[in-house]
């Protein structure tokens, strides 16, 4: 399968690896492709049709590489890999491809934080995940909820059903470590071919969707190489295929 282009120009220097260090996240609004946001939009339709359940673990879902040639081209892409690299360096381990998409009117997600795997944090190994919002997302409408510098304290177990609960308990009296200001949400707004990054720790929620449109996601998780992450979801059979540009990049060590 050919590879075009996923991404349109983007910067990723100095300044956006330190905003990505502070905040926990950094948004490239319309970065994906005419061509990539189509493409991606028929492979998340696909695996869309073949949900029987509405239940997160549903395998097509959580598996979705395994599932179409194009998202599976995708982990190897070269584009994709550079900004990967640009954050993780050069030792990097794919760790999961995860279709998220909202159909109208569903519920969202609770406030929640994810590991790495590994618990000596002091390795001072990184975990990303990259986001691509399709069709985006406006804010209460299937957005994006973030809480900058939470993932400097590398909690991997937060949760809260509601922004209250999550003020009220674990935010409470939390200051950001590096700007020193009381934690805050931040909801996001994303136009149409949106990525965003996101390291691993970052405390995250999604807002129920009020229109009926479906918001086709996916995200590419990669990481350094470690010990397997709760979210490794990768069977056998697929770590062990051979991918054009992912080589190296399917066992973890």
């Amino acid at each position: 399968m050919s590879q075009d282009d996923l991404f349109g120009e983007y910067a990723f220097g100095t300044d956006e690896k330190a905003q990505l260090d502070r905040d926990g996240h950094i948004l490239f609004p319309g970065l994906l492709t005419a061509t990539a946001q189509q493409r991606l939009t028929q492979s998340l339709r696909y695996i869309q049709s073949l949900r029987t359940t509405e239940e997160e673990d549903h395998q097509p879902n959580r598996y979705s590489a395994e599932y179409d040639e194009y998202l599976q081209s995708l982990i190897g892409h070269p584009q994709l890999l550079a900004l990967a690299r640009s954050i993780l360096g050069a030792e990097i381990r794919f760790d999961h491809c995860v279709a998220l998409n909202r159909p109208g009117h569903n519920k969202g997600q609770q406030w929640h934080t994810h590991g790495y795997g590994e618990e000596d944090i002091s390795r001072g190994l990184g975990f990303v995940r990259i986001f691509f919002y399709v069709n985006g997302f406006a804010i209460g409408d299937g957005g994006l909820k973030t809480v900058p510098g939470s993932h400097l304290y590398k909690d991997r177990a937060i949760q809260a059903a509601t922004d209250r609960e999550l003020e009220a308990d674990w935010m409470r009296g939390k200051k950001h470590p590096l700007t020193d200001t009381p934690l805050a949400i931040e909801a996001l707004a994303a136009p149409p071919g949106t990525v965003i990054a996101m390291w691993t720790h970052a405390l995250h929620g999604v807002s129920p969707k009020t229109s009926p449109q479906t918001r086709w996601t996916v995200v590419y998780a990669y990481r350094n190489p470690g010990l397997p992450s709760g979210a490794r979801w990768i069977s056998e059979g697929f770590e062990k295929k051979t991918i054009p540009g992912a080589e190296g990049l399917m066992s973890l060590y």
